[in-house]
């Protein structure tokens, strides 16, 4: 069956050597699955700009298509029209264009640039060279005031050009779904890939999720509890819940997956082995 639904993979820059070769077998795990495009990770502050850069020209050069993420958070437009240049000359055409976060302790400094002006800037650097997504919030933008102004904000960076949407993950389909209609009504209809993370530690979910306004149901937090530090059930169970997510998510006509891999190949491949995403293309 062929869906022509698009099944992406994020990673994040190997800040050691052993992350790196970590990082690296991933990869290639996950490359044996083919997906639409890696995606790669860009520090806040442009804390990790070599490594990303370093890291997506691999990619690239593995035969893999690959979106940059991309931000000006404290950066020049210097290192921007740079990292741009590098790129297209590369013959990457996919970026993930953002907003971007300041480095811990850097609050207010720097020329902080919203991701609708980026995508506006990338346009006029670069004409249709890249397809540009941009980051969409189903359960809204911790920052954001209301459901109104959120959507507003969406809009504005498909009105400047980009071309598609990565949510942030979410656990409850329902929440994609309100939000996907609110945007419609709004007249956005650009595709909105639902973004994916797997479940496999408590305490890091915790973290992220507070970090990020992503909502963890009760239930979920009460069952993983209840596994305590048994991680096999841990994981076991996060596959399930993340399997029927996406199977619901597909089945209502979500555009396809785009799967937070954490740097790891597992759960990622059991996911998309129980979704036959191979047949599903």
């Amino acid at each position: 069956m062929s869906d022509n639904k698009l099944y992406s993979f994020e990673l994040f820059p190997a800040r050691t050597a052993q992350a790196e070769e970590s990082l690296r077998q991933a990869r290639l795990e996950l490359a044996v699955k083919n997906p639409s495009f890696f995606s790669c990770t860009y520090g806040a502050g442009g804390s990790t700009r070599d490594k990303t850069m370093n890291t997506v020209l691999d990619i690239h050069n593995d035969g893999q298509a690959v979106a940059p993420h991309l931000s000006f958070s404290n950066e020049d437009e210097g290192i921007v029209n740079e990292l741009l240049s590098t790129y297209k000359e590369a013959g990457i055409t996919r970026l993930v264009a953002l907003r971007g976060d300041m480095p811990s302790g850097m609050g207010g400094l720097g020329g902080m640039v919203y991701a609708n002006e980026l995508v506006s800037y990338i346009r006029e650097k670069t004409g249709d060279h890249f397809h540009i997504e941009v980051a969409a919030y189903p359960e809204i933008h911790p920052q954001s005031n209301s459901y109104e102004t959120d959507i507003f904000y969406l809009k504005q960076k498909f009105d400047a050009g980009a071309n598609s949407a990565i949510t942030q993950y979410f656990f409850n389909p329902e929440s994609y779904f309100h939000y996907i209609d609110r945007c419609h009504a709004n007249g956005i209809d650009q595709p909105i890939v639902p973004g994916i993370m797997p479940i496999t530690n408590l305490s890091n979910l915790v973290r992220f999720s507070d970090a990020c306004g992503a909502d963890i149901p009760r239930w979920i937090r009460k069952q993983m509890e209840a596994y305590a530090d048994d991680t096999d059930s841990i994981v076991k169970f996060g596959v399930e819940v993340i399997t029927k997510l996406c199977e619901q998510l597909l089945e209502q006509g979500a555009p396809g997956l785009h799967f937070y891999t954490m740097n790891r190949a597992e759960p990622i491949l059991t996911i998309w082995d129980n979704l036959d995403l191979d047949n599903r293309r």
